[in-house]
Formats: C-alpha cells, sequence, structure tokens
C-alpha cells in the first residue's frame, strides 16, 4: 500500500505516506463549504501535475541542469460535474542556464509525457507554459 487517509469530521483529512510516516492534511475549498485552509483533493491533484514533469524531466534528463526550476499551478474547476476542467503550469527556468533547442524540446516532450499528464481524464485541458531564460 501507499498511503493511508483518515477522514478528521469537518471535511477534513490527514494523509500519511506508508513509508516515511510523513502525513498531509486536506480541507475542503472554501467555494465547496470548506475551511479552505490547506491543500484540496484537488489542488494536490494540479500540484502533482507540476511536481510529476520536474521530477521525470530530473530523471529522464539528468544531464539537463533544471535544479532551481519553479512551476506556478493553476487549477481551473468546471460544473456538472464538478472536476478539474483545466490545470495551467508556468514552468520557470533558472536564469543562469542556457538550454539548447534540443533540450528544450527533449524537456517539452517529457513534460507532456509524464505520469501524471498521462493519468488525467482526457477532457482535463492541461496548459503548460514554459519559460525560458
Amino acid at each position: 500500500m501507499t498511503s493511508k487517509v483518515v477522514y478528521n469530521g469537518d471535511l477534513r483529512t490527514t494523509a500519511t505516506h506508508l513509508r516515511s510516516g510523513n502525513s498531509i492534511e486536506t480541507d475542503a475549498p472554501v467555494d465547496n463549504h470548506g475551511k479552505g485552509e490547506r491543500f484540496s483533493p484537488t489542488d494536490l491533484v494540479a500540484t502533482a501535475l507540476a511536481s510529476c514533469i520536474v521530477t521525470t524531466m530530473a530523471i529522464l534528463a539528468p544531464s539537463i541542469n533544471i535544479i532551481g526550476t519553479e512551476c506556478e499551478i493553476e487549477k481551473i474547476m468546471v460544473p456538472d460535474p464538478r472536476r478539474i476542467g483545466e490545470i495551467v503550469v508556468n514552468i520557470t527556468f533558472p536564469k543562469n542556464v542556457q538550454y539548447s533547442d534540443q533540450d528544450k524540446n527533449r524537456l517539452i516532450h517529457i513534460a507532456n509525457t509524464c505520469p501524471v499528464h498521462q493519468s488525467l481524464a482526457p477532457d482535463c485541458k492541461r496548459t503548460i507554459n514554459f519559460i525560458w531564460p
């Protein structure tokens, strides 16, 4: 097993990663009856996309320096049924690194084929913006 989730009441959960013992709490978002004091489950999905992108880049392109790369994530919800309609990820690469066209193409390909990207529902739009130095 990967993790264990416990419902704590008041629309809050605690998720524990079984191997490490690390835990995170989630809240329902304010626009869905929650307190919004923690990541919501759908926030974690959107954030997982960005984390997976840069982690997969580091695994598959270890010779390309991406240390210091930052991602800003926007999650856009849609109704009927309520779900993530779009995830926007702005990836800003470090200013002190120059990337060749070959490096850029490789990193773009990796971003568009990372495991989380491939796992999202087909109708969930993914907008990935690459900001090069």
